[in-house]
């Protein structure tokens, strides 16, 4: 009986790609296309819509990318194409590698969001980049200020779209959505489709075609699951325990509030284990020391927020850990697929407190994930470890015996009381100090390095490229850094001259707090998006007065940030905000 040959694996040269971008695909050392890319470039270059439900490390920006620069996007200058993604990082990282990718096409692409100086994302514009990656507030901003001219739009990429929606920016996509040209394609990217992305499809976009992928529907059915049942009033110290069981060889610890971050970093930090934490609060600088660290292998577990992890590639976690379940299910899926990359295996371990098996309940439920039930770590089992430890010990202090030794070692392992004879050597090499001896060993253990995250079979010029755009990148982002902070000090320096003069659209609040309270311009940030709900891109202008400040915000949300902030607490002061009086 003859059997059918199997179909072969798609190249990148079979999908139809020109040379110059086949070319570009070699330097950044992409071997064979995903199925994600795979799918959606045939689709792409017909002219169809879509809309992809494809999780983090499946390839999407390849899937979206390819079509972009080998056909939908031309040289002349002028936005032909835009991508929307939730997060500063996420639009950062798709600009590169777009850049990457349409290099060898005479393609510019630049990256726009908030908190960023407007005069070098208007410069770059005005240059005639034809890809524009961005997050929604700072891309609405340009729009309307006509610095991004969309009237040559071809393709929109709706990347997370998920995401863009459960963090609040339903409003400003909606926006943006009616400011671009009808006729053009529009790509969706979701790592769920359920109600509210498939009523974008249906209000937004034109017939379009559905990529669903057994493998990348839901991602995380494809890792290993497990749940730890806790108290919840020493989720810490849990997590300490489990840590020590699992011994995982590096992961992402997300936590559900900024708060959390530092508290369980600092935790694992005094039981020895090497961790560190990520979120909105940290500045720049820091947050790309501890990332560059991340990547290196120099930092084992990472204790971050959702929001801080997006936009970040870590391919090489071995596993993603929950301290807590997330209040959005969608974030479950989002947290577990940066694990078990690229074929890799991967673990979730989620800690459930009583009040959360609701939760749990809904998670296997709607997305048909059932973890495997664990309790915390018995007493045996903390015996197995500190055993486990001493085995390590003893395996990394002996290099290359001589063969008359290990003659002797099987004589003994057949001697009829080996376990007395061999418990005696163990007993020689580690002596008396049992519980110093664990402790060390345990140490050890908890300093081991991950592997550094791999670098792709490029050719060497490609790399010696990458390292030299990756130093650019981070003197751009110092560079960036510094005139944040000079702008900074240039809006505290402004004189009451031009206080009436405001962004189009936004009102000035009264704040009577000022410098003789001890506050700065980024207390007042963190206060206005932490207590008051406003995404950063809408926090405009501070101007910091001895008693008082004023702060910029949109029309339409000035209401609600004064009845958020009116009477709390801040600065040792009960807060009084209300509507600037014009002089």
């Amino acid at each position: 009986m003859t059997q059918t040959p199997a179909p072969e694996a798609p190249t990148f040269a079979s999908l139809g790609l020109s040379e110059p971008v086949l070319r570009a695909i070699e330097e950044v050392g992409w071997t064979t296309p995903t199925p994600v890319q795979a799918e959606c470039f045939p689709l792409a270059v017909e002219g169809k819509d879509l809309i992809v439900q494809s999780r983090t490390g499946t390839g999407k920006t390849g899937a979206f990318g390819l079509p972009l620069v080998d056909k939908l996007v031309d040289a002349r200058p002028g936005v032909q194409a835009l991508v929307l993604a939730p997060t500063r990082e996420l639009a950062l990282q798709s600009a590169r590698e777009l850049g990457k990718l349409g290099a060898h096409r005479g393609l510019h692409t630049t990256a726009v969001y908030g908190g960023a100086p407007m005069e070098k994302q208007i410069r770059e514009l005005a240059q005639g980049a034809q890809i524009v990656s961005g997050t929604p507030g700072r891309v609405l901003d340009h729009l309307r200020r006509g610095t991004l001219d969309a009237e040559g739009l071809r393709v929109l990429v709706l990347d997370e779209a998920d995401e863009m929606l459960s963090m609040g920016f339903a409003k400003e996509l909606h926006a943006i959505l009616e400011l671009l040209p009808t006729t053009r394609q529009t790509f969706l990217f979701s790592a769920t489709v359920d109600g509210p992305i498939q009523r974008v499809g249906e209000r937004h976009m034109k017939d379009p075609s559905f990529v669903t992928l057994s493998g990348d529907a839901v991602g995380a059915l494809t890792i290993t699951h497990l749940s730890y049942m806790v108290s919840g009033k020493a989720r810490g110290r849990d997590l300490a325990k489990i840590l020590e069981v699992e011994d995982p060889e590096s992961a992402i610890i997300f936590c559900n509030t900024k708060a959390e971050t530092e508290q369980v970093a600092a935790e694992l930090q005094r039981a020895g284990f090497d961790a560190d934490w990520l979120n909105g609060d940290l500045p720049q600088s820091e947050r790309e020391r501890i990332m560059a660290r991340t990547r290196a292998g120099e930092l084992r577990y990472l204790v971050a927020t959702d929001v801080a992890a997006r936009g970040i590639d870590i391919s090489h976690l071995t596993h993603v850990i929950n301290y807590a379940l997330p209040e959005h299910l969608e974030q479950y899926i989002h947290r577990t697929g940066r694990t078990g990359r690229a074929g890799r295996t991967g673990t979730a371990i989620t800690l459930v407190a009583p009040q959360e098996l609701g939760t749990l309940y809904y998670l296997r439920l709607q997305y048909k994930i059932f973890p495997i039930e664990r309790s915390l770590p018995s007493a045996g089992e903390e015996r197995t470890r500190r055993e486990l430890d001493r085995v390590e010990m003893l395996t990394s202090a002996f290099g290359s015996p001589s063969e008359l030794d290990r003659a002797i070692a099987r004589r003994l392992l057949t001697h009829p009381e080996a376990d007395r004879l061999v418990a005696g050597l163990v007993g020689a090499f580690f002596g008396p100090s049992a519980d110093t001896i664990d402790d060390e060993a345990a140490a050890a253990r908890r300093e081991r390095r991950p592997e550094p995250a791999p670098e792709p079979e490029a050719p060497r010029r490609g790399r010696r490229r990458e390292e030299e755009e990756s130093r650019e990148e981070r003197r751009e982002a110092r560079e960036e850094s510094r005139r944040e902070r000079r702008d900074e000090r240039r809006d505290e320096r402004r004189r009451d001259d031009d206080e009436d003069e405001e962004d189009e659209g936004h009102v000035r609040l009264f704040v009577n707090v000022g410098r003789r309270d001890g506050v700065r311009v980024g207390d007042l940030n963190r206060l206005f998006q932490d207590e008051a709900g406003l995404e950063r891109e809408h926090v405009g202008r501070i101007r910091l007065r001895d008693k008082h400040s004023f702060v910029s915000v949109p029309e339409e949300k000035a209401d609600a940030v004064v009845e958020n902030l009116s009477g709390k607490s801040f600065a040792e002061r009960e807060l009084k905000v209300e509507r600037a009086k014009r002089n």
